[in-house]
């Protein structure tokens, strides 16, 4: 089948000149997660993860992913003839060094300009340039292929009461036209659907389990324009638009918007983040437009968690423990006793979830994975290829909801059983490296390429590491991946996830450990970012566990761990049985006591 639709990808490549066609995961946003129209990448490739870029040639194929993927597509793209390229890999070249290694003399680039970057465009329009061709950037060339393609999704918007958010649209508008007037621009450009949804305090369901809507925006001196599709507004939502003087206009007027800037009679300061656009705008917008390029002011604002916003995390994450913690007591109880695969193991912890009246949806496809699977950094069971669940090994599941009061990502590795020394030694050591990083105490000024190593020192002291970044930022009722904060040794490519950690800031604490054909561990924490001691030293920073769940000690070495963190692991363990305890009672009370006695 994919070999199929490659064929006639090439022969429509073939009648548009073009030589070498780019299909990126991607939306017109740039979103890292997209809705069932953008899946072209998967549609080409069948590859289904959440990162990658195929390229296209007369002759061949190659997809590049990262190593969260590296197994799982290796198995995706058997039989298919793409090659895999593994990113980060010492042989492997960069995507751009590759399609200018691979196009030939006199040669075209081909891509949809909606879907990539501007940045990897201008790329690209240097290579074709180099080799004597060009650059075709205004074919969606799935269009005539993909039959029976999705429609474009604009479910119903709705507005996220104040008592929730903690600050008005207006104040937050005010904000940005301060920042604006900072930056001397006239006019902001928003693309990206989470600031978008964040600014105007709306939220929809047009990607699963991200609570955004497909939209732009244009923010001025005095007005403020949302371009989005009008049928997804209700007359209540509209009236919350006109209160807040938003005007809102067509998704497809966009363009014609941007284009128009050009013609004002003044030459146009415009605050734009040309890292987060797509290329077909700024070829749009084009050179008459004074570009002021800098983060988005909304990007910092929104990670930035204010004290309502914080008050209900706490709220939303003790739901979500109480879940998760239940799901833990059933699962080691009955495992062995009843028929349990990932997929029931999962369906019944979203039920859990689904008990407060607060939740809305998961906030990303929960990760199930027994044994083998738990090696497969981003695996997904499927009603066609899953596993059952024995009393043995090792059950990882990374999960998260979407509640009113924030959003959730937790994940645990539970001992079902007998396991090996490895794997007691590898739970240990994750253990130890998140336990050591929520820890940390720091001088404010630390980025999270400063703080990633108290996590990996104990795995690089064994000559071992991880191919992901130790922890991401969470959006509040948005994306569960979020920027600008992060914990890495070193800054993704492109990435603006390099900026000081901030009070109020809500990052993850998650290595894991990942022995392909064995097992996978993972232990993750979400952490707020607040102010600790100040003295003559500087004002130091400390982080507070939202997440209140049991660390399984029945994976614990206690011989391999230090006193400090032993004292941790026993502190983390006394906060957990005094947050959860009123919510149990009889036998799963006196669980709980014993899964967070001291070592």
């Amino acid at each position: 089948m994919i070999k199929e639709r490659l064929a006639r990808l090439r022969e429509a490549m073939k009648e548009a000149g073009i030589d070498c066609y780019i299909i990126p995961t991607s939306d017109y946003h740039n979103s890292e997660y997209v809705s069932d129209f953008f899946c072209v990448r998967r549609y080409f490739s069948g590859f289904t993860g959440s990162a990658g870029t195929l390229v296209v040639h007369a002759d061949k194929a190659a997809l590049f992913t990262d190593g969260r993927y590296f197994i799982q597509a290796a198995k995706q793209l058997e039989g298919s003839g793409i090659t895999l390229m593994k990113m980060g890999e010492p042989s492997v070249p960069e995507l751009t060094e590759y399609v200018e290694r691979e196009l030939p003399e006199g040669c075209n680039i081909g891509f949809d300009g909606r879907v990539i970057t501007a940045g990897d465009g201008l790329d690209y329009e240097k290579t074709a340039a180099k080799k004597g061709g060009k650059v075709i950037w205004n074919l969606d060339l799935a269009e005539g292929i993909w039959e029976e393609r999705p429609k474009l999704s604009f479910t119903p918007v709705y507005v996220l009461e104040e008592r929730y958010c903690g600050e008005s649209t207006a104040r937050k508008l005010e904000r940005v036209r301060e920042k604006m007037k900072e930056e001397e621009a006239e006019v902001h450009i928003l693309t990206t659907l989470d600031d978008i949804a964040w600014l105007f305090n709306l939220r929809a369901d047009d990607v699963k389990s991200c609570p955004v809507f497909l939209s732009y925006a244009a923010v001025t001196r005095g007005e403020a324009y949302l371009f989005a599709g009008e049928s997804a507004f209700g007359s209540e939502v509209r009236e919350y638009l006109d209160r807040n003087q938003i005007t809102l206009r067509p998704y497809d007027d966009f363009y014609n918007f941007a284009a128009g800037l050009k013609n004002r009679k003044e030459k146009t300061g415009l605050l734009i983040c040309e890292k987060r656009i797509n290329y077909r705008l700024k070829k749009e917008i084009g050179d008459e437009v004074r570009i002021i390029d800098k983060a988005n002011p909304t990007t910092l604002m929104k990670a930035v968690k204010n004290p309502a916003e914080q008050e209900n995390l706490r709220k939303a994450h003790l739901m979500d423990a109480v879940a998760v913690t239940k799901f833990m007591y059933w699962l080691k109880k009955n495992v062995g006793k009843m028929p349990m695969t990932e997929i029931s193991a999962a369906r019944y912890l979203e039920e859990l979830r689904a008990k407060s009246p607060s939740f809305i949806e998961p906030s990303f496809s929960t990760i199930c994975a027994y044994g083998p699977n738990g090696a497969i950094i981003h695996y997904g069971a499927t009603e066609e290829n899953f596993s059952e669940i024995h009393a043995k090994g090792m059950l990882m599941v990374d999960s998260g909801g979407h509640y009113y009061e924030g959003s959730t990502d937790i994940t645990r590795t539970f001992i079902l059983g007998e396991i090996t020394e490895e794997m007691r030694q590898h739970f240990t050591l994750v253990a130890r490296a998140m336990l050591r990083l929520k820890s940390v105490r720091f001088l404010k000024g630390c980025k999270g390429v400063n703080l990633d190593f108290a996590a990996r020192e104990v795995f690089w002291e064994k000559g071992m590491d991880y191919k992901h970044g130790t922890g991401h930022g969470v959006g509040y009722l948005l994306n569960v991946h979020e920027g600008p904060n992060s914990f890495r040794f070193k800054p993704a490519a492109g990435s603006d996830e390099n900026w000081e950690f901030e009070p109020g800031m809500v990052t993850t604490d998650e290595p894991g450990i990942y022995i392909e054909g064995s097992h996978g561990v993972r232990i993750e924490n979400e952490l707020l970012c607040c102010e600790s001691v100040k003295n003559e030293f500087g004002q130091f920073m400390e982080f507070e566990d939202l997440t209140y769940v049991p660390i399984d000690l029945d994976g614990i070495d206690a011989s391999s761990m230090d006193e400090r963190e032993k004292r941790v692991l026993n502190q983390y363990h006394e906060f957990v049985f005094e947050k959860l305890f009123p919510f149990f009672e009889g036998e799963e009370l006196a669980w709980l006591r014993n899964a967070t006695r001291r070592i």
